[in-house]
């Protein structure tokens, strides 16, 4: 249960009720801040409640496409958090309105009422990048560092942990389909990164235990391909399944149909996100602009996984101790 500290400090947590957000919103409630979750959803935020003490957890209704929402959203607070990002655009909510000008918005907003903010933005972030979702995340965090010089801008390479939407996706297609598809033969790094190591890291930027005006990029403590994390994922489901190999023009080709479909299971510009190595930069280890590098150690993939992929095993929870088709 949540401890309230004698004078607690409001957040306001802007996509609190998404993947990232919901674990931010633990961290932070388990520190006895008021915690107020702004999204475009409120009444679907209700899995929130049980995380806080009675009344310490407050949604609000909120969309960055209009500043007014934001500026009530930030009323009274004494920090802001944006997790804010999409992985597919859909109808108004396209990269540029979300994580561009909505971004810019918050911090200004932030500034104006003089408070602190973090950004969670993503690695692989590129103002001249191929892909819209990486430029429009970089373009954010120019704007906040712009706006708001001394917010933490925290990059983490691809999360997982019980909601995300890359393991348990790719483990229910493991039930069903005799192969798993490989894009571009699967060769892309990544450094995955427990998306609680990554609330812990918010919530210590809101405690004030990070430099601000800093960007720190968040991987997890080994780097593998895409061949690799699914090889790892079959293992923890005890499943055998035929990795398939699908050149990019294939891919690209399959994206530009499945984008229209609702649901979106692949676009082009994930295929194109998919060409860049989505690694910590050498020039973060080096200035201990990390996970290690500000005190927490980040969870394996192994110590992880079995915890939540379990319930896509034939046997369930029940280990066998082979692997099963």
């Amino acid at each position: 249960m949540a401890l309230i500290a004698s004078t607690p400090k409001m957040v306001t947590v802007l996509g609190g009720s998404g993947f990232l957000g919901r674990h931010v919103v633990r961290a932070l409630a388990r520190r006895g801040y008021l915690v107020r979750v702004a999204c475009r959803r409120p009444d679907l935020a209700g899995h929130l409640q049980p995380l806080g003490n009675v009344g310490q957890i407050q949604p609000i209704q909120a969309n960055l496409r209009y500043r007014w929402s934001i500026e009530r959203a930030l009323a009274e607070s004494d920090y802001a958090v944006n997790c804010v990002g999409i992985l597919a655009e859909s109808g108004r909510q396209t990269f540029s309105a979300v994580q561009d000008f909505g971004a810019r918005a918050i911090a200004e907003v932030a500034r104006a009422n003089g408070i602190g903010m973090t950004q969670v933005s993503a690695i692989g972030s590129d103002p001249v990048s191929e892909s819209g979702y990486a430029r429009t995340k970089a373009a954010g965090v120019a704007a906040v560092m712009e706006t708001v010089p001394d917010a933490v801008v925290l990059r983490p390479s691809i999360m997982f942990g019980p909601e995300d939407s890359f393991f348990n996706r790719f483990a229910d297609m493991a039930r069903f389909s005799p192969a798993l598809p490989m894009i571009g033969g699967g060769h892309t790094k990544f450094q995955p990164v427990y998306v609680g190591d990554v609330a812990e890291a918010v919530a210590r930027a809101v405690d004030g235990k990070i430099a601000g005006g800093k960007i720190y990029d968040l991987g997890g403590p080994e780097v593998l391909t895409f061949r690799e994390c699914m090889e790892l994922m079959l293992e923890v489901i005890e499943r055998k399944r035929y990795l398939l190999t699908v050149p990019w023009w294939l891919a690209d080709l399959q994206a530009s149909v499945l984008e229209v479909l609702p649901g979106a299971l692949l676009t082009r510009d994930q295929v194109k996100q998919l060409k860049v190595d989505n690694v910590v930069s050498e020039e973060a280890i080096r200035d201990g602009r990390t996970l290690e590098g500000i005190g927490i150690r980040p969870q394996s993939l192994e110590a992880i996984l079995p915890t939540y992929l379990w319930r896509y095993r034939r046997t369930g929870q029940y280990v066998t101790g082979s692997v099963q088709n």
